[in-house]
């Protein structure tokens, strides 16, 4: 299932308030219609995958990898 424009807005709008980031981006992926890229500013930080194998219970989940290198100094 594509995510819609309208998707990519509200997913976008949802982080932005639950992050408390106005930095946040949703983005079209240029490869691939069932997820969608995050960014905080011009850092790619994760992706999002629709979920929609429950019709009746669609959902989006957000993957975020946190390297060791990260997490130093």
């Amino acid at each position: 299932m594509p995510v819609t424009k309208d998707e990519l807005q509200k997913i976008e709008k949802y982080l932005r308030k639950t992050l408390g980031s106005p930095t946040v981006s949703v983005r079209a992926r240029p490869r691939k219609t069932d997820s969608a890229e995050v960014y905080v500013g011009e850092e790619f930080v994760g992706v999002i995958f629709v979920d929609d194998e429950d019709e009746d219970d669609l959902s989006y989940n957000f993957q975020m990898a946190i390297l060791a290198m990260d997490l130093e100094g």
